[in-house]
C-alpha cells in the first residue's frame, strides 16, 4: 500500500468506527462472506447516505483485512480531492480494470443498487426495497460470475425523518436525476440534514446467505430474462432481510 491509501484507509475506518460505537452497530451473518472467490455485496440504502453499510465496510475489514471496494456514486468524479480520496481506498464508480483486478484477487464488492432512489424517501416509505429498474448490479455479478449476497438491517430508516422524496420531487421539476438526492430534506436531533448528527438509534445488520445462479461462470451475455429472474430473488431476498429487521426491533 502506498502511503496515501494507508491514510485514507485509516482516515475511513476511525471516521466510520466512531459511528460504529455511537449506533451501538452489531451483525449477523457474516461468516456467508468467507470465500476465496469475489462476491457482490447488495445492501439496502437507508436514510440518506447508507450509513449503516458503510459502517460495514469496518466490520468486514475486522474479519477479513481488507475494506470490500465500494461502488459510489459517479458524481464523486467531478470533484478531484474526493475522487481521489476514494481511488486511495479502492472504491470504484462503475465496472472497469480496477474492478476485474479486484475479482481477480477474490476480493468482495459492496453496491447498493437502490441509491438515493431508496434512501431519499419519505417517513412515510421505510424498509421497503426500491430497486425498480435497477438490474444492472445483476448484470456485473453475470459478467464475473459472482455470487450476490444481501445484506440489510434494523435502524438503516430511522437515522433521519425524511420529508420529501427527492427523486419524484426531481421530476415534477426537471431536475437531473443524477443530482435528485440534492433535494432531499430529513431532520435529524438538531435540526435538518446534513447540519444534523444522526439520531443516535440502534443498528443491528444481516447479511444473508449468497445467491450464485452462475456457478462461479461467468455470463457476460446472460440473457434479460435470467438477470431479471435473478434481480426478482434478490430483492426477495432483501426484503425478507429487511422484514427481518423490523422483527427484530420490535421484539427486542
Amino acid at each position: 500500500m502506498t502511503a496515501l491509501q494507508l491514510l485514507a484507509q485509516k482516515g475511513w475506518i476511525d471516521y466510520w468506527r466512531m459511528f460504529e460505537r455511537y449506533h451501538r452497530y452489531s451483525i449477523e451473518g457474516l461468516e456467508h462472506l468467507e470465500s476465496d472467490r469475489s462476491m457482490l455485496i447488495a445492501g439496502y440504502h437507508g436514510r440518506p447516505i447508507a450509513l449503516d453499510m458503510c459502517i460495514f465496510t469496518i466490520a468486514f475489514f475486522d474479519r477479513y483485512g481488507y475494506l470490500p471496494h465500494g461502488i459510489v456514486h459517479r458524481g464523486l468524479e467531478s470533484f478531484p480531492l474526493l475522487k481521489a480520496f476514494t481511488d486511495a481506498l479502492g472504491f470504484v464508480t462503475d465496472d472497469g480494470p480496477e474492478m476485474a483486478r479486484a475479482v481477480a484477487r477474490g476480493e468482495h464488492i459492496v453496491v447498493t443498487p437502490g441509491g438515493g432512489q431508496e434512501g431519499c424517501r419519505s417517513f412515510r416509505e421505510r424498509y421497503t426495497v426500491a430497486w425498480q429498474g435497477r438490474t444492472g448490479y445483476v448484470r456485473l455479478a453475470a459478467k464475473y460470475g459472482l455470487p450476490i449476497v444481501p445484506v440489510a438491517g434494523a435502524g438503516a430508516d430511522d437515522t433521519y425523518i425524511g420529508l420529501n422524496n427527492a427523486e419524484a420531487l426531481g421530476r415534477r421539476i426537471g431536475f437531473p436525476r443524477r443530482w435528485a438526492f440534492s433535494l432531499w430534506l430529513g431532520f435529524g436531533p438538531l435540526g435538518l440534514y446534513p447540519y444534523s448528527p444522526p439520531f443516535p438509534v440502534r443498528m443491528h445488520q444481516f447479511v444473508g446467505e449468497p445467491i450464485d445462479p452462475w456457478g462461479g461462470v461467468p455470463q457476460p451475455d446472460a440473457p434479460p430474462a435470467l438477470i431479471d429472474a435473478v434481480h426478482n430473488r434478490v430483492v426477495t431476498a432483501l426484503q425478507g432481510l429487511l422484514d427481518r429487521a423490523c422483527a427484530w426491533q420490535n421484539g427486542r
